[in-house]
């Protein structure tokens, strides 16, 4: 069995769809209109793949306050200093709890936390 991919319903699909571009680094595959209030989106190629949905008049999404989703990054400083740049706040880290990992969160624009780790 292999994992298919994560699916996350979201508030604003413009504003998603750019945090998971430019901070996540992952490319829209596809980008489907259901209908005028249904918009679904794949990103990823490869192993990391993640599907967002956007239905009109969803403001409130519930998440779950304790899941997150982890991406790998190859230089943790560089990328909490791209983060930054884009505007985004470090919710919290970063944090090494053995000398073979690093890593920090950030917020998604509908809730989420986000997790990058660096594996040393």
């Amino acid at each position: 069995m292999k994992f298919c991919w994560t699916t996350i319903r979201v508030k604003n699909m413009e504003e998603s769809l750019k945090f998971y571009q430019e901070i996540c680094g992952l490319s829209v595959t596809s980008h489907i209109t259901l209908n005028p209030d249904t918009q679904i989106a794949f990103l990823g190629d490869g192993e990391t793949k993640l599907e967002i949905i956007s239905n009109a008049g969803s403001e409130q999404v519930d998440l779950g306050k304790d899941i997150s989703i982890g991406f790998e990054v190859k230089v943790l400083d560089e990328h909490m200093a791209l983060v930054k740049e884009k505007g985004i706040a470090v919710h919290s880290g970063p944090f090494q709890p053995n000398p073979y990992v690093r890593f920090f969160y950030v917020i998604d624009p509908n809730g989420l936390k986000v997790q990058f780790v660096e594996n040393l």
